[in-house]
């Protein structure tokens, strides 16, 4: 949604006039995600001084990045970062404490209520991107002995600040997770049914301790809006939702797509307002090995001098070939590091693979050699057509299985595959490509 300077005006004169009921009445017909980024058209200082006024802050910051929630946290006085706090829920107020400084933590965490200090020290002990660190406590759960109007009776008494209530667990008294139920299977049920009666047992749930990108896809799989996270002994012990999910699968779409770019992830660090020095630091480690890679291209070429010295004009399609085999390597890698991202291949595939990706890199191969020969006899004959040709062909079929295998080798040794970089490829196929090239053209000519 588009805000009208018009509009933006009014809110910045409100604020520096104190007329925070007329911002309210602004804010009453637009969304809380509409008003989120709204915030961002605004100074710091603006949004602190809203955030300190507006009575359902708290549920406006949880639609801001991280980085944003932070830079608001730490200006905000420190009885309004505490009332936040303690409106927030319990997955976002855990991830906005853990990352607020060490000082600020200590100074007011005891004033936080025993039920919110009990909440984030229960989510802030699982590692990062595990089921834990992303789950939130704020389900809703009844007991199996009551009724269908005793639970809607328990839902409506203690489901006031839970982020869900479409799914109602069903647990036994050492929190054990027995059933689920919907909302609407309970309203469309006998009042005076029990709750084992309408609970459904096939339960489909994620383990605290496994990997954020399983739940996710667990939830994509089973079109669930809620997944239940339980810990070793079955115990119910928080739910991911569908929008945390999305958020989820966001982050690591940018996190393997930055990795794709030889650059170290970091998606809770903004771009636009990231130190120079961090994003100094996120890239210069790949940039560094990579120029130690590329001196392997320069190690062909210096092995072949004498038949680069007879045949000079072998230099002037050096950088065509080598680059069509980088970018052939490229493509074949992106497709692949989707492929195993989305379950849509597995490793057993790989040989099956091999074939097809073999004549797909024939094919594309052969169509290139044709153009580039053509060129090749016009600078300079036909032998030397023959050599690019044969080494176009060459070439792209090996950058495209170098570019399909890589992904696959760094899966199997359980590595991510995103890591396969399109700079790695290229720096690969670059130094092959160099040394087929050479290799065609010292055989030839």
């Amino acid at each position: 949604m588009q805000f009208s300077l018009e509009l933006i005006s009014k809110i910045e004169k409100a604020i520096q006039n104190h007329q925070f009921e007329l911002i309210e009445q602004y804010f009453d017909q637009i969304n809380d995600a509409d008003i989120a980024k709204l915030l961002g058209d605004l100074s710091l200082s603006e949004q602190v001084t809203l955030v300190e006024h507006l009575p359902n802050a708290a549920y406006i910051l949880e639609f801001l990045s991280l980085d944003q929630q932070l830079k608001i946290a730490e200006h905000l006085p420190k009885q309004n970062l505490i009332q936040v706090l303690s409106q927030m829920h319990s997955d976002d107020q855990t991830d906005l404490f853990k990352y607020l400084p060490y000082s600020l933590q200590q100074s007011i965490y005891t004033e936080l209520s025993p039920e919110i200090q009990q909440q984030i020290q229960h989510l802030a002990k699982y590692p990062e991107e595990s089921a834990g660190a992303i789950m939130s406590s704020d389900y809703v759960a009844v007991p199996p002995d009551l009724n269908i109007s005793q639970a809607i009776e328990h839902i409506r008494k203690s489901a006031k600040n839970r982020e869900t209530v479409y799914l109602i667990y069903v647990v036994d008294p050492h929190n054990r997770l027995l059933g689920v139920a919907s909302l609407r299977e309970m309203i469309l049920a006998d009042p005076h049914q029990n709750m084992t009666e309408v609970m459904r047992t096939d339960l489909i749930v994620g383990d605290v301790n496994e990997d954020q990108e399983s739940i996710v896809e667990k939830l994509h799989y089973y079109d669930f809006i809620a997944l239940p996270i339980v810990d070793q002994q079955q115990r119910l012990v928080g739910i991911v939702t569908y929008d945390d999910a999305m958020d989820i699968a966001t982050e690591e779409a940018t996190e393997d797509f930055l990795k794709s770019s030889a650059v170290t992830s970091s998606p809770k660090m903004s771009i636009k307002t990231a130190p120079i020095h961090y994003l100094y630091k996120k890239r210069v480690f790949w940039l560094v090995i990579l120029v130690f890679g590329s001196l392997l291209s320069g190690f062909g070429i210096a092995h072949f001098e004498d038949i680069i010295a007879k045949n000079i004009v072998l230099v002037f399609f050096l950088p065509l070939l080598v680059g069509s085999g980088g970018n052939a390597g490229s493509q074949s890698a992106t497709l692949m590091v989707r492929a195993l991202a989305t379950g849509d291949v597995h490793l057993k595939d790989w040989l099956y693979l091999i074939g097809r990706e073999s004549l797909v890199g024939l094919c594309l191969g052969g169509t290139m050699a044709i153009a580039v020969s053509i060129l090749g006899y016009f600078r300079g004959d036909a032998m030397v057509a023959l050599v690019l040709a044969l080494s176009m062909m060459g070439i792209v079929l090996m950058g495209c299985l170098i570019g399909m295998s890589l992904p696959f080798i760094l899966n199997r040794l359980r590595l991510d595959p995103a890591s396969a970089s399109a700079p790695l490829v290229t720096s690969i196929c670059d130094a092959t490509g160099v040394i087929v090239y050479l290799c065609i053209a010292s055989i030839i000519l």
